[in-house]
This record gives C-alpha cells, sequence and structure tokens, in this order.
C-alpha cells in the first residue's frame, strides 16, 4: 500500500477529521460539520453541507469525492455532481453538495458521515489538435456499442 501524507487543516472546532473506516478502505470518510444538530434535505433538493476542513492534497494527487454506498442506496442522499474533484491547489473547505434522490426529506445530522474521498494519481496529458485519429475495431460505436459485435 502506497501512503502519502495529506495535510488536514480544522476551520471550526467541531470538525472531525476524515477517517478510513477498516485497514484498508480506499476512501476516508468525510463528516457533516453543522452549525445545527441537524439538517434537512427535501426530496429533489440539494443542500451544502459544510465539513469544516481544508486540505493540502500533494502535486500528483486529486481527492475524489464519491457517495458513501450506505448512505446512497438506503436513504437516497449522494453528491449533487456524483463525484467531486478537489484538485491539488485548492485550499478552502471541502463542501459536499448532497442530493436527496428519495421521495421524503432526509435528515443529515451535525458529525455524521456524509461522503467519502478517495485520494489518487492523474496524468496531466498534453492535448494536441489533430485532423485525423488512429483506427480501431470499435470505431466511434458509442453507448452499449461492445455488447454488440
Amino acid at each position: 500500500m502506497n501512503t502519502q501524507t495529506v495535510k488536514v487543516k480544522k476551520i471550526h472546532p467541531d470538525a472531525v477529521m476524515p477517517k478510513y473506516g477498516t485497514e484498508f478502505a480506499a476512501g476516508a470518510d468525510l463528516f457533516a460539520c453543522l452549525d445545527v444538530d441537524k439538517l434537512e434535505i427535501p426530496s429533489g433538493q440539494s443542500v451544502f453541507i459544510h465539513t469544516g476542513i481544508c486540505l493540502q492534497i500533494p502535486d500528483g494527487l486529486v481527492g475524489l469525492v464519491y457517495a458513501r454506498s450506505g448512505l446512497a442506496c438506503k436513504r437516497g442522499l449522494a453528491p449533487s455532481n456524483k463525484v467531486g474533484v478537489i484538485d491539488s491547489d485548492y485550499r478552502g473547505e471541502i463542501i459536499v453538495s448532497l442530493h436527496n434522490h428519495s421521495d421524503v426529506t432526509q435528515t443529515v445530522e451535525n458529525k455524521e458521515r456524509i461522503a467519502q474521498i478517495v485520494f489518487t494519481p492523474y496524468v496531466a496529458a498534453a492535448l494536441e489538435e489533430c485532423d485525423v485519429l488512429d483506427g480501431t475495431d470499435r470505431g466511434d460505436g458509442g453507448f452499449g456499442s461492445t455488447g454488440t459485435k
């Protein structure tokens, strides 16, 4: 397992440090840092949930914010942008926009686990404009096309 240090700055006294649930968990849980005990998210609505933390992600890594499977599957709460991208040069507070996909109002409690962040390396591609692309067997076959051959 490859380990790198990510510095975490609490900007709210009640903020909870991100935590890995198990030894081999890929994602560290992010926790709600609310100024109230509970916050309601009406059905079909999105609400910004503060975490009270800022991160210093090392160059060459990106923080990807994903849904927590239990929260998404059991209660319909997931990041509204599906996957949040936290770049290594961002130093502001980590805020998760949670969307309520369920048919009923959902409640998020202070210090509840609301999402998970996975730190992963990325490649900055050198983008080069061209007139022709190399051919492949698939070609321009789109959605579902690989199952039709």
